[in-house]
């Protein structure tokens, strides 16, 4: 029992406050990064040019929404 007593009053830090500091830091890191990347993406990388709508799903749209569709 004596020597627990010495071994928690040596001096430095608690290993298990390092490893949450490297954790924390890690994780923030990845955070930051992913934002700088899609902060980058939004300026620089062209927009994606969207399908075009089929008729068929125009006009079941139409339906739903009670307008009849042209020609029927």
């Amino acid at each position: 029992m004596a020597w627990y007593g010495k071994m928690s009053d040596s001096k430095g830090l608690n290993p298990g406050v390092i490893v949450l500091v490297v954790v924390v830091g890690l994780i923030l890191t990845f955070l930051v990064g992913n934002y700088a990347l899609y902060i980058y993406a939004q300026k620089n990388l062209p927009h994606k040019k969207k399908k075009p709508v089929s008729k068929k799903k125009m006009k079941r749209e139409r339906l739903k929404q009670g307008v009849s569709a042209p020609g029927e």
